[in-house]
């Protein structure tokens, strides 16, 4: 399967109210891993960004100023993502705008939704962690996912750490990778993660007793403990 890990940013939050986007970041994966295929850009939304926004994702109206139109790259973009799964966090609001800039160009342009398929990692996250944080800052301190760089959003950045949050939310650990098989481990690939099986015919663990001597030794000790302090729980534990 082919999946692109897609987020945007935006001049704010609701396109009915006359918002564009500002930059789009997408990342291929294809059988769950991620290829180094990748789409970036950054778009002049012919409109004012909100201060808002910009404390958001710190992207100014001067950024975009040289930058492509929407239509300009409309075409390119569509092609990146035709017939893969999108994967979104919180996907209702990126497909929004993207649906919306598509009508904008009346050029017969599909809706998102009837070219690709589109996974939501938000709603997917809340049916895993009912009433608990669900947002992309939370899911990667829940799955010890490094976002350090993360002090702005932005597109690409995010839909890279995204990618790795969806791996791990559904196949488990995906960073560990136990490949040496030369004493008789046998690896394979089960959801997405490698699992390490140790062989049958391993050779049983040496297991170690104490001696008489160092039995004795314990008991003394436990009973010095039980004098001074009157109170040695190791030693009623084993009467």
């Amino acid at each position: 399967m082919r999946q692109i890990i897609l987020d945007t940013e935006t001049t704010g939050i609701d396109p009915k109210q006359g918002h564009r986007i500002i930059e789009i970041g997408c990342v291929e994966m294809i059988g769950r891993k991620l290829t180094g295929n990748h789409y970036h850009v950054y778009i002049n939304p012919q409109r004012i960004v909100e201060q808002e926004a910009i404390a958001v994702h710190g992207i100014t109206n001067e950024d975009l100023a040289d930058k492509p139109v929407f239509s300009a790259i409309a075409d390119e973009f569509l092609e990146f993502i035709r017939g893969a799964e999108l994967v979104i966090h919180n996907a209702p609001f990126d497909t929004g705008f993207i649906n919306h800039e598509f009508a904008l160009l009346r050029r017969g342009f599909p809706k998102v939704e009837d070219c690709c398929g589109v996974l939501d990692t938000l709603a997917l996250a809340r049916k895993k962690h009912p009433g608990q944080k669900n947002n992309l800052d939370a899911l990667c301190k829940r799955y010890f996912i490094d976002n350090s760089s993360r002090t702005l959003h932005g597109a690409l950045l995010d839909a890279e750490i995204l990618a790795e949050v969806y791996l791990v939310m559904t196949g488990g650990q995906t960073a560990l990778s136990l490949s040496n098989s030369e004493d008789g481990a046998e690896d394979s690939e089960e959801g997405g993660s490698k699992i390490r099986r140790l062989a049958s015919t391993r050779p049983e663990l040496r297991v170690i007793t104490a001696s008489e001597v160092e039995l004795q030794n314990h008991q003394t000790k436990l009973e010095q403990i039980q004098k001074q302090s009157g109170n040695c729980l190791w030693l009623s534990k084993e009467r």
